[in-house]
């Protein structure tokens, strides 16, 4: 990251940043303050070995531009808030997230669940992934027609996470028996992880049908490398998930590959495996697709597409109010999502590189996210 420029985020350089009292309804840990005007703690421990963070509450304005094909965009400033974190372990202390997570689930602070009860968009929000390791996030965007889609279900009686089911999981044109599980779409999981039964089967089945010459990589993360002439590298099998109804998800490129010179090259097939009966589809296997979580009617939505390609549909938008002020935090009367819990993302790393009654007013429904202010935030201290 040392190409970046990571500045922490500062709360008391901020004119529009002030603390979530422990008052306030979406402070789930004010019976441990001391006071109701104290600053609302919070506390995640996340699956990854020994990974946590805590710090306290705080709310600030998020910075929007609607999307479309027009010239004119409408922008917005949006109440979200942002876990300002003081204490990291585990992963966070390796280098993972250093610039934040965004929270992204249908727990009541993350940022779509703020932006749909505030009444500025559909409660839905897409994600687009390119092969230059960069993307787009719209808030707001809708499964269309023409995407294929899956229901999401519910773990443990609620949805708290995105997971969906999948049916058989195929190698070239051979779709294997018994590879029928259940994993959670997580962008913030770097590569993707299948329980151990259908791991197995699948690698073997790959490690069939590749010609190419296996190797044993000492620093690799993966179990399979290989070895293989630029014209073996075009004769690797294809992997597609199948989930109900037939739906097929080709996955564009399933493979970490160094090339060692213009004549051969290694490479790695990037499948992980997990004791847990749940399997994790991590970013890489999103790459080339644009992700639709549709969280109004529990459903993910995909399509191929390079992120470029994507335009806006017209829907109301909320205006500010008269006095002109920005949107504030939603309240509990206010538009309401599904009765969901929040769960904490799977694991905590990042990929690497090596309803408000709206004036009736049309513009775009989609909303680009302009800076980088994130669910978590690792925080200067506050003198």
């Amino acid at each position: 990251m040392q190409d970046r420029d990571l500045s922490e985020y500062n709360p008391s350089l901020s004119n529009t940043s002030k603390n979530l009292p422990c008052s306030h309804h979406l402070c789930k840990l004010g019976t441990n303050c001391k006071g109701p005007k104290e600053p609302c703690p919070y506390i995640v421990d996340y699956s990854s070995a020994n990974t946590s963070t805590s710090g306290f509450l705080v709310e600030d304005k998020l910075h929007l531009a609607s999307v479309s094909n027009h010239a004119t965009k409408n922008h917005v400033q949006a109440s979200v808030i942002l876990g300002c974190g003081r204490i990291q372990s585990g992963s966070y202390l390796n280098g993972a997230a250093p610039d934040g997570v965004m929270g992204l689930g249908l727990g009541d602070i993350s940022v779509p669940s703020l932006l749909a009860k505030a009444g500025l968009i559909q409660n839905s929000f897409s994600i687009c992934f390119d092969e230059n390791d960069s993307g787009r996030i719209l808030f707001g965007d809708e499964v269309f027609a023409t995407q294929q889609s899956t229901p999401f279900l519910p773990s443990a009686g609620k949805y708290g996470d995105y997971y969906v089911g999948l049916e058989h999981y195929c190698v070239g044109s051979f779709c294997l028996k018994l590879t029928q599980f259940q994993a959670l779409v997580d962008s913030g999981t770097s590569f993707t992880y299948l329980p151990t039964e259908v791991y197995e089967k699948i690698v073997f089945e790959f490690d069939k049908q590749v010609n190419a010459t296996r190797i044993h990589l000492q620093d690799s993360t993966f179990e399979y490398c290989y070895n293989a002439s630029s014209q073996e590298l075009h004769s690797i099998p294809s992997m597609r998930l199948m989930f109900t109804m037939n739906r097929s998800y080709l996955i564009h490129n399933p493979l970490l590959t160094d090339s060692e010179n213009q004549a051969f090259s290694n490479f790695c097939l990037t499948l992980l495996q997990t004791d847990g009966e749940y399997g994790i589809i991590g970013q890489n296997f999103m790459k080339g697709y644009r992700l639709v979580f549709d969280r109004e009617n529990l459903k993910l939505g995909w399509s191929k597409s390079n992120c470029q390609d994507i335009n806006g549909n017209q829907a109301q938008l909320k205006p500010p109010s008269n006095d002109g002020s920005p949107n504030p935090l939603p309240t509990t009367e206010q538009q309401s999502i599904p009765n969901t819990h929040a769960v904490p993302p799977a694991v905590a790393k990042r990929a690497s590189s090596n309803s408000s009654v709206a004036v009736p007013q049309q513009i775009p429904s989609w909303l680009g996210l302009m800076i980088s202010l994130v669910l978590l935030v690792f925080c200067l201290p506050v003198t």
